[in-house]
């Protein structure tokens, strides 16, 4: 027998109208935070970044493809993992299907990361990945837009990420464990593991000119986790206390 509330068919419409109240609400709440995001400022680029791609090294306008906007996820995988990080590679999960819908809208999607471009194609190929990814070996952008950090900025605690000073800062004498967990999969230490951090960028370019309109990390990534959107839907939700995925070929 079921610990859960049970109701009759009757109460639980009626108990799903209240919640259908409250879904209209959020989604009105969403698309007016969404209007707040394409009204911030824009703040132009000048920086010379270059990006080693399938296709050679390129600059950051062409990343855009012949599109005006260009929505980077930045992927922890540094120049020492072995693999890809488990929870970016959950999310990455959803790009396939994604990025070829964006691309008829005006928009490349694209992922970057520091590890050298081989590395990432072979990555690529175990996971049967075929969207756009990009290595940025010289670690400007990546520090520039707040994913990376040196190992000596680690060690003062000089960690700006999130928008806030020593936000989910690490060092080898605090370390989670699902975050222990994470760096042994990907072959290297705590520490070395979490001066990458995920995140997501975004730019539009006018006139041959690239600004930089918007980035987010940390839980602002939520809405890409595709198995969340349906685990929210599920009858048990989330149903987790603690990290729980794995990369999708190595669940038993």
């Amino acid at each position: 027998m079921t610990t859960h509330m049970t109701a009759t068919r009757k109460e639980w419409l009626a108990a799903r109208l209240e919640l259908l109240d409250a879904e209209k609400a959020l989604t009105r709440r969403s698309d007016e935070l969404a209007r707040q995001r394409q009204a911030l400022p824009w703040v132009r680029v000048d920086k010379p970044y270059r990006f080693d791609t399938d296709q050679g090294s390129v600059t950051l306008a062409e990343l855009f493809q012949g599109r005006s906007q260009l929505l980077v996820y930045h992927f922890m995988f540094g120049p020492d993992y072995q693999a890809g990080c488990p929870s970016c590679s959950a999310i990455a999960d959803g790009f396939n299907g994604v990025v070829v819908h964006l691309a008829n809208h005006d928009v490349t999607l694209i992922a970057v990361s520091r590890a050298p471009l081989a590395t990432l194609q072979a990555y690529k190929r175990r996971m049967g990945w075929t969207f756009p990814w990009v290595s940025e070996p010289d670690s400007d952008f990546t520090a520039d837009f707040n994913v990376y950090f040196t190992e000596a900025q680690q060690r003062a605690g000089l960690v700006d990420y999130n928008y806030q000073r020593g936000g989910h800062a690490m060092d080898a004498t605090q370390v989670p464990e699902p975050v222990a967990r994470f760096a042994a999969s990907c072959g290297t230490d705590a520490p070395t593991y979490s001066r990458d951090r995920p995140g997501l960028s975004a730019f539009v370019l006018e006139d041959g000119v690239v600004y930089h309109s918007y980035s987010t990390y940390a839980r602002g990534l939520d809405g890409l986790w595709g198995m969340y959107q349906w685990l929210d839907r599920a009858p048990k939700g989330r149903n987790e206390t603690g990290p729980w995925w794995r990369r999708h070929d190595e669940y038993d």
